[in-house]
């Protein structure tokens, strides 16, 4: 069965097309972050992404509203771009038994994006999986604080965020 790809409000859809694409989702980003501020005002904005949405974050890091990304299980590609991180903070969550993105490559994308000045951290979701089922409760209350943190106007982060940009290793939970 084919699923219609998500509508706003006023029935457009959310997304061009499925998968990559020649930066789709990453253009996608944008246009939502660009139409944000007629919606919802002025607002802080942190990207919470899964899996290639987890790269699209990362990807539109740059943008002028993004305050910070949280990056859940990203799909990350060897030579994946880490510039646009530069003088922002991200955190990536990995589950420890993730077998559809790799976990060792979310910890080398971190490293790569330290070199370009990047606040960044990596948090290792012990025993957990790519859906995120497997301690979901622990994935939930991961998202909560590390967004929390990531949108205090304070810099540089505190609480889960800061403990996991401020560790050399991954964070383990």
């Amino acid at each position: 069965m084919r699923r219609s790809p998500p509508c706003t409000e006023d029935g457009r859809t959310a997304t061009r097309r499925r998968g990559w694409n020649r930066n789709d989702p990453l253009i996608d980003t944008y246009r939502a972050l660009s139409e944000l501020p007629q919606i919802a005002g002025p607002v802080p904005v942190v990207l919470i992404g899964h899996s290639m949405g987890g790269r699209a974050a990362l990807r539109a890091a740059s943008h002028p509203r993004v305050r910070g990304v949280l990056a859940l299980a990203p799909w990350l590609p060897t030579g994946e771009p880490t510039a646009q991180l530069s003088g922002k903070t991200a955190v990536v969550v990995h589950g420890e038994r993730d077998r559809v993105t790799r976990p060792r490559a979310s910890a080398d994308y971190v490293r790569r994006a330290r070199t370009d000045r990047a606040r960044i951290g990596m948090i290792v979701i012990r025993k957990g999986d790519h859906a995120m089922a497997r301690r979901s409760s622990l994935w939930h209350r991961t998202v909560a604080t590390v967004v929390t943190d990531l949108l205090h106007p304070k810099v540089p982060p505190r609480g889960r965020a800061a403990a996991g940009c401020s560790a050399t290793d991954p964070l383990l939970l």
